[in-house]
């Protein structure tokens, strides 16, 4: 890939309706863009502006770029410079480095630890992570070495684990830090900061697990390190704060609640959270929504707000009885079976006493942190018959398990695996969260103002689903069909407030001096359109991903990166760093 062009001359996008991020109403209007920057939004006269490229935008909206401030991309990009999973839909700046670990700072010593940690932590496949170029060590190392060869605007955390390692070596991993330590931890993070960290990233969720099967190093903090760090992190003025509480996964309790507000205090700076209002990722946000909205009143009322990332997008993924399903991780009996080879896992479905343990244990999913992940399953209310091989099962088609199991009378997980096992395990299933509750409770809760619409983990999770393509999806069912939301307020939530959350000041709008970030879509036909598992990444490595409908082009400081679903070779993207036009 080329990043000749990646200093951007001149274009006009002629003709389009402007919806600029602000939340002002839409108008029929032409960008100008020079040198990366947005140098007009009106009327371009075709006597006065030569413009050297230009993109006819009738009947198209002409929108800023979408930012996700949810993502572990830091890896990827060094072997991936467009995030691929994202850019496709229109996003143009990506915050990387998120749950307390980054890819940076590492010393060379500690490589095999933090790919390993990635591996297990976000379920990056090994073989992508071997290829991920380690010339750097420290933060401001890493950024320096994105410079140039980037495509999409990457923003990036420094993360506690990585810090306490650096610091600390194999301690990090085993005990709380002396004064001293902190002191050092201290200076790391404020040299990240300086070089342009978006901020600090920190985690003492339970679930958060490194390679070894030991809690990753920031979890061995104590309260007074993080906030030492916090403090170090808001000297530099500008950024964010984001944060898992340890009793995030089970529903935040009171003390964790004060502890994020003191994180605010000392840090002054925006904290952002993950989890608030359900008990679990899987969960109905609304399940606890009074005591959150409680605790956010409470966070504004003392100067120190609390934001909360919010999944709109529910997960829709496709699911099969083989090695490729990573959805039951919370299960091990099933992981174990769907690990098999063809014939041995037919002949582990077929085995009575292997089928009594796997018969209820989707139900009995694990909750104990201590023994792995408590993502929940998917449950049988949830999954649906999408594809069945043979003409005797047509009616089965659309009917969700649990569905099909009260009218036979018998367990879900029978019904399920009797079918793919007629089918010599061809059959097609769908996991689709998306309940009347969920749906109730998400229109509830992202138009309170402390939601962070959206957020992926792109990067992340690859055989699961990253969910890369909630920015496409959130347009087409939230704004457009629900009308949830205005288009012009709908934008806005995806563009102007989470760069004004973390820091961006000069992206997430089309105004005059900005940033030259836009995507341009189709609102007839916007959507997040069809997904695919591919084999695509290094090693062959696989992961899902989404072909997204009626998006024209996604502009990246004012070179077109994505046009009609291709790649036009340039790699514009920069470094986003906190702060007024940096």
């Amino acid at each position: 890939m080329s990043s000749e062009g990646s200093t951007a001359g001149d274009l006009v996008i002629r003709g389009g309706t402007v919806v600029d991020g602000t939340g002002l109403p839409r108008r029929r209007a032409d960008v100008v863009i020079s040198d990366g920057r947005v140098t007009n939004v009106g009327r371009a006269d075709r006597a006065t502006v030569d413009a050297s490229r230009t993109i006819d935008a009738d009947g198209l909206v002409v929108a800023p770029g979408i930012v996700d401030v949810h993502t572990h991309y830091d890896p990827q990009v060094t072997y991936d410079p467009l995030a691929t999973n994202s850019i496709y839909h229109g996003v143009t700046t990506v915050l990387a480095g998120n749950c307390g670990f980054a890819v940076a700072p590492t010393r060379r010593s500690d490589r095999t630890f933090v790919r390993r940690l990635f591996a297990k932590v976000e379920q990056m496949e090994p073989t992508a992570m071997d290829a991920v170029e380690f010339n750097f060590e420290t933060f401001p190392e890493y950024l320096d070495t994105r410079s140039g060869r980037l495509g999409i605007n990457l923003a990036c955390y420094i993360g506690h684990s990585n810090v306490r390692r650096w610091v600390m070596g194999e301690a990090g991993s085993q005990r709380e830090a002396t004064d001293d330590e902190v002191s050092e931890m201290q200076a790391v993070v404020r040299a990240a900061m300086s070089a342009g960290a978006a901020g600090l990233s920190s985690s003492h969720a339970p679930t958060h697990i490194d390679g070894d099967g030991r809690p990753v190093p920031s979890r061995f903090s104590s309260r007074s390190e993080l906030l030492a760090l916090a403090e170090a992190t808001g000297s530099a003025g500008a950024g964010s704060i984001t944060y898992l509480p340890s009793s995030a996964v089970g529903g935040i309790d009171e003390a964790d609640e004060d502890y994020c507000i003191a994180l605010g205090e000392r840090s002054g700076l925006p904290i952002i959270i993950q989890g608030l209002g359900g008990r679990n990722k899987t969960d109905a946000p609304t399940a606890t929504w009074d005591r959150a909205q409680e605790f956010l009143d409470r966070a504004v009322a003392n100067g120190s707000p609390i934001y909360n990332i919010l999944i709109t997008r529910p997960p829709d993924r496709p699911l099969t009885i083989g090695p490729e399903n990573q959805l039951y991780l919370s299960v091990p009996s099933w992981v174990e079976m769907l690990a098999l080879p063809h014939d041995d896992r037919v002949a582990a479905l077929r085995n009575p006493q292997r089928r009594e343990v796997l018969r209820y244990a989707v139900e009995n999913y694990n909750r104990d942190p201590e023994l792995g992940t408590t993502t929940p399953p998917p449950l049988w209310e949830t999954v649906f018959v999408q594809h069945v091989r043979d003409a005797e099962h047509r009616h089965m088609l659309g009917r969700s398990l649990a569905d099909l199991s009260a009218q036979a009378g018998a367990a879900p997980a029978d019904v399920m695996l009797d079918l793919a096992l007629s089918e010599d395990l061809e059959t097609g299933f769908r996991w689709n969260w998306e309940t009347e509750e969920w749906a109730n409770a998400v229109r509830v809760a992202q138009q309170d103002p402390r939601m962070i619409i959206g957020t992926s983990d792109g990067g992340a999770h690859l055989a699961r689903d990253d969910a890369a393509d909630w920015s496409s999806w959130f347009l087409r069912n939230w704004v457009l069909d629900r009308e949830v939301w205005s288009l012009e307020e709908g934008i806005r939530q995806i563009t102007h407030v989470p760069a004004a959350i973390v820091g961006l000041g000069d992206r997430g709008t089309l105004e005059s001096g900005r940033c030259a970030d836009v995507f341009i879509f189709d609102p007839d036909r916007i959507d997040a359109g069809r997904k695919e598992f591919v084999h695509d990444l290094p090693g062959g490595a696989g992961r899902f991903r989404a072909w997204p409908e009626g998006v024209h082009a996604t502009i990246v400081n004012g070179v077109p990166v994505i046009v009609d679903g291709k790649h036009t070779g340039h790699l514009p993207g920069q470094i986003a760093s906190p702060g007024p036009n940096r």
